[in-house]
Parts: structure tokens; C-alpha cells; sequence
């Protein structure tokens, strides 16, 4: 049975009158990689930072391996840190840096010796011991304190934006190592970060979190695909939003009359959140994700009527090449802004384009306002 090594119940964390946790709940798995995700403020690094012991809830309690931790000061708790600003000392080497906090804990120096080994090879950078850190990449540095926090055979990882100061390319390879080293060695790893891509592509788990507290607790495909709240599923990812009233609502579909002559049928297991009860014109909010809407040309001509699918004629407002995909921007009558990403167009399409567009019913997310 899996159990926990960090328990978390009813932390809560005050500045003065700012509260920057409200009671929270958690529990993380042995062995596994949870993010914390949230926007800038949102709560992420205080509960790091309550976990490493570098502050002390306000209210509730705090358990690693089954131990009560509040007032047990950060030295004692066997962790090992990563920060987005690498700090390693800049006067030691790299095996310096690295044999620093073996020393600390009093092993003799082959166990050291085998130890520092051991990291330098599983985040690829042996054969650089003697270098000091002003003279390795900012990647090469960020390995480093990875094998740095790694050596001491911690029994928490905690990992605070650790490629946030990292160019496109080296926190791309990077999420790929951590990730493999994590599964590799085995160690209960906690992630804080803002980048949603990140989270997705890492993580076992994600804790969305916001003004002070937990929105969802899932895997990446459970949050991104259903959303229990319409904060995480505007977070997560990209959506285009619809406003629109109820003109009719039954037990199991809700029509919504986006504009006059346009009404789209929904159903209810489209709504987001916990309040499912829809009446007559109540205003709701629509969400459709950019890459679940097919465009077409207009000369293959709408299908016949079905209540399962949204078809719309629009316009060509801007497109832009990413590479592997293209991201375009439609405009429906005359006034709905629409993305659309998808991996190829039509050659004859351009600015100013007619074309249509069309998405399924039940790939729509619904929210009252």
C-alpha cells in the first residue's frame, strides 16, 4: 500500500493581515513527483517553505515520514534543496560543492567519495569536479545543485522554480533529466512552479493552488481534461470563453443562446463545479479549448444539422506559424473572437479568410456567472 510521507491538515499561514494559506489539506505520496502550481502569490512557495521548515504555520500540523515537524528547525528534517538562483559556492568546486554537506553529516570519505560519484554521473556531469561554477553553463550549475541536493540521500527533494532562470531549450531538457533522475533514485519530490507546462509534463501529481488555497489535487490528465473549478481550467492551458443565457433547462441539457439565432445545447455533464442547477436566463460562460476546434473550408460546406456539434461560419483574423503547429484567430459573426490551434492549413488560406469552423458539444466546459 502507498503511503504518505508528508501530511499536511489544516495549515494555515498569516503576514501581518495577509493570509497566505487558509486551512490546507495534503497528503504526499511516497515516491512520487507532486507540483505545486499556482500563479505568482498564490501560496506555492510558503507551503515549500513550511515543509522545509524555514517557517512555522500559524494553525494545523505538519508530519514527514510520520513525525510531527512544527518547530522541528530545517536542519533536522533530512531534506535536500534546489532553488531557481542554483546557490552553490562560488569559491568551491564543483566536488567541493558537492562533498560540503557529506561532511557536515560525518561519513567517512570513501562513502563520500562514492556518493559524489554516484550524482555527478546520474546528472551527466562527471569529469567536471575541479571546475568552478563561473566557468559551467547555467544548466551545468543547475545539475549541480541537483547532484548537490541529491547526495546527501535525502528523504524529500523539494525543488523551488529551479528552471525559471533557464532558456527555453535547457528547461526543456532539464524537466526531462529531473524527471528521470526522481524516478531513478526514488526520492518523494516536491516541485513548486508557475508554468503549467512543466507541471504537465513532470508531475505524478498537481496541487493547483490559489489565493491561499488548494483549487484541485490530480494527475495531469485529471486537471486538464476535468477541471473542478473554472480558475483551474483557465489556468490550465488555453480556452476561448462564450458568454451566453439559459433559454431552456432540463435534467439533462442546458441550451444556451449565445446571441440571437444562435443557441448551442449542452449537457450536464459539461458544468464545472459544484453548482449544476441551471434555470432560465441565468448568464453562464461557454469554454471550448483552441485545439478541439476544427476549421475547414467553406466549399465543404456545413454538415447536416446536429445537435452534437457547434458549426459556424468565420473569418481569418490573424495566423501565426509555430513550428509544429499553427495558431489561427477567427472572428464568428462579426464579433466572437475565436483561437484555433491546429497542425496544418489550407495553402490558399490568408487574412480575410472565410472559412468554418466547428466543435463538439460535449468537448464544452460550462460555468455560471
Amino acid at each position: 500500500m502507498t503511503t504518505s510521507d508528508v501530511t499536511i491538515r489544516g495549515v494555515s499561514k498569516r503576514f501581518g493581515t495577509n493570509v497566505v494559506l487558509q486551512n490546507i489539506d495534503l497528503d504526499i505520496k511516497q515516491g512520487e513527483l507532486l507540483t505545486l502550481l499556482g500563479p505568482s502569490g498564490c501560496g506555492k512557495t510558503t507551503t515549500l517553505n513550511a515543509i522545509a521548515g524555514f517557517l512555522d504555520p500559524d494553525e494545523g500540523e505538519l508530519y514527514i515520514k510520520g513525525k510531527k515537524m512544527n518547530g522541528v528547525p530545517p536542519y533536522k528534517r533530512d531534506l535536500g534543496m534546489v532553488f531557481q538562483t542554483y546557490s552553490l559556492f562560488p569559491h568551491m568546486t564543483v566536488h567541493e560543492n558537492l562533498v560540503f554537506g557529506l561532511k557536515l553529516r560525518k561519513l567517512k570519505k570513501d562513502e563520500m567519495e562514492s556518493r559524489i560519484k554516484r550524482a555527478l554521473e546520474l546528472v551527466k556531469l562527471t569529469g567536471l569536479e575541479k571546475r568552478y561554477p563561473r566557468e559551467l553553463s547555467g544548466g551545468q550549475r543547475q545539475r549541480v545543485a541537483i547532484a548537490r541536493a541529491l547526495v546527501v540521500e535525502p528523504e524529500l527533494l523539494l525543488l523551488d522554480e529551479p528552471l525559471s532562470n533557464l532558456d527555453a531549450k535547457l528547461r526543456h531538457e532539464l524537466r526531462a533529466e529531473i524527471k528521470r533522475l526522481q524516478k531513478e533514485v526514488g526520492v518523494t519530490t516536491i516541485f513548486v512552479t508557475h508554468d503549467q507546462d512543466e507541471a504537465l509534463s513532470m508531475s505524478d501529481r498537481i496541487v493547483v493552488m490559489n489565493q491561499g488555497k488548494i483549487e484541485q489535487i490530480g494527475t495531469p490528465t485529471e486537471i486538464y481534461q476535468n477541471p473542478q473549478s473554472e480558475f483551474v481550467f483557465q489556468f490550465i492551458g488555453k480556452s476561448n470563453r462564450f458568454e451566453g443565457l439559459v433559454v431552456e433547462a432540463d435534467a439533462d441539457h442546458t441550451d444556451i443562446e449565445i446571441e440571437e439565432g444562435w443557441v448551442i445545447k449542452t449537457k450536464k455533464d459539461n458544468v464545472i463545479g459544484k453548482d449544476r442547477t441551471f434555470h432560465a436566463h441565468d448568464v453562464v460562460n461557454l469554454y471550448i479549448r483552441p485545439e478541439l476546434i476544427s476549421i475547414k473550408s467553406v466549399d465543404q460546406g456545413l454538415g447536416a444539422v446536429d445537435s452534437e456539434l457547434v458549426q459556424q461560419k468565420a473569418v481569418i483574423k490573424q495566423m501565426n506559424y509555430l513550428g509544429s503547429q499553427w495558431e489561427i484567430e477567427v472572428s464568428v459573426k462579426g464579433q466572437h473572437h475565436v483561437q484555433i490551434i491546429g497542425p496544418t492549413i489550407e495553402n490558399s488560406w490568408s487574412v480575410g479568410t472565410e472559412v468554418l469552423v466547428e466543435w463538439k458539444t460535449s468537448d464544452i466546459r460550462l460555468t455560471k456567472r
